[in-house]
């Protein structure tokens, strides 16, 4: 059985206090499964407390950003060295909010991801398309010039860390979502990509995420594609109630036409 990663990105949301008390209940509710990890992508100011909070449980802390330089005069931001002192394991790089509303670029995607790799930080790479770039046919393209810019001179066992996102960004807090056969196409082109800039292991075996109005209605579906490895969750991850279900999903089983579930696992 394949193992599955629930991430949440809780974006700008929650004080201190408010997380805590969603990881305790979120913890309450989740049901051991060894096949699973769970994932809270928190704001900065929350890292110590939530991370603090989740010892001893099953849930995991993220960053959502982090800056490439180790140390300087760079008014707001966050280093790897500085993440890795607060014990963090993992960070979101290159969401397409970063993209679109901060002017983030491959070129600087790239050396934030090589920044987190050499401090022994899990890169989430978040990559995707817009609506205009999917209705005219350029949902490819857009993915393979994402991926090779921003994984240019990553080594092959640097990239055997990365965890991958899809996200497409037409669906990002919209409430529409790709359907889990086009998720799960984009992930196979994501897999194409990867084999042409590394080796065919590192495509088959790419943790890949799927991250675009996860809802507790959609979640089966989407697992149980075979080329989906788990889920980015944005607004979904807010209530603890709906992230729980999330979390707590049943994969089904394909019967083996076009994917087509049967059974629960």
């Amino acid at each position: 059985m394949k193992k599955y990663i629930i991430a949440g990105n809780w974006k700008m949301h929650k004080t201190i206090n408010e997380g805590t008390e969603f990881i305790r209940e979120l913890n309450a509710g989740i049901t051991s499964n060894p096949h699973r990890e769970i994932l809270l992508c928190v704001p900065f100011t929350m890292l110590h407390a939530a991370s603090e909070t989740a010892q001893d449980t099953a849930v995991q802390i993220g960053a959502q950003n982090m800056y490439f330089e180790e140390k300087g005069a760079f008014t707001g931001e966050i280093s790897p060295v500085m993440l890795k002192d607060a014990g963090i394991n993992y960070t979101l790089i290159g969401h397409s909010e970063r993209r679109t509303l901060f002017g983030e670029t491959n070129e600087e995607i790239n050396k934030k991801i090589k920044a987190a790799l050499k401090f022994e930080i899990i890169p989430i790479l978040c990559v995707g398309e817009s609506l205009e770039e999917r209705e005219s046919g350029k949902l490819q393209s857009v993915l393979q010039t994402q991926i090779e810019k921003v994984l240019e001179g990553v080594s092959l066992t640097d990239a055997q860390k990365i965890i991958i996102a899809y996200e497409p960004v037409w669906a990002i807090g919209t409430g529409k979502t790709a359907s889990a056969q086009d998720a799960n196409q984009a992930h196979q082109m994501i897999r194409l990509i990867l084999e042409k800039t590394h080796n065919t292991e590192l495509a088959e075996n790419m943790v890949i995420l799927y991250g675009g109005s996860v809802k507790p209605d959609n979640i089966n579906e989407l697992m149980s594609m075979p080329d989906i490895n788990g889920a980015l969750v944005g607004g979904a991850s807010l209530e603890v109630d709906s992230f729980t279900k999330i979390v707590n999903f049943t994969p089904r089983k394909s019967c083996g036409f076009d994917n087509a579930p049967c059974l629960y696992l």
